[in-house]
């Protein structure tokens, strides 16, 4: 069995990624362990589980430069849920900006939201097939 574990996403500071996706948007700390200078491996996850992100800090001109431009002004990342007008609710109640009114398409229930970066999100409940 092969499976994407996690994936790297580019932050400009650990302590201020971890505590925005962690207590803004409600992830949990999987790991946070000193690498030696100023490295960390830091991974977060859903709550459900599945693919971690690897908070991984921009040391280059061209890191910094896509911070928040990782998906070339796409949505990058896709937060599914069971419960989507609960997860909605919840999120704009801690301050999360969502760049559109919830829409429904033919493959579920989704809205656009921006992380602490101006990265490109979708939160979305899949229609049950």
């Amino acid at each position: 069995m092969s499976r994407i574990a996690h994936l790297t996403y580019i932050v400009a500071d650990y302590d201020e990624a971890l505590a925005w996706f962690t207590s803004t948007l409600g992830f949990a700390l999987l790991e946070d362990t000193p690498l030696g200078g100023t490295k960390r491996w830091v991974r977060v996850a859903p709550p459900g589980g599945g693919t971690a992100l690897l908070l991984a800090r921009a040391d280059t001109p061209d890191q910094k430069a896509a911070i928040s431009a990782q998906a070339g002004g796409r949505v990058f990342l896709f937060l599914e849920t069971e419960d989507f007008a609960r997860d909605h609710a919840a999120m704009a109640a801690r301050g999360i900006k969502f760049l559109e009114q919830p829409r429904h398409e033919a493959y579920g229930t989704v809205a656009v939201f921006e992380d602490l970066y101006g990265q490109k999100w979708d939160l979305i409940e899949p229609v049950a097939h």
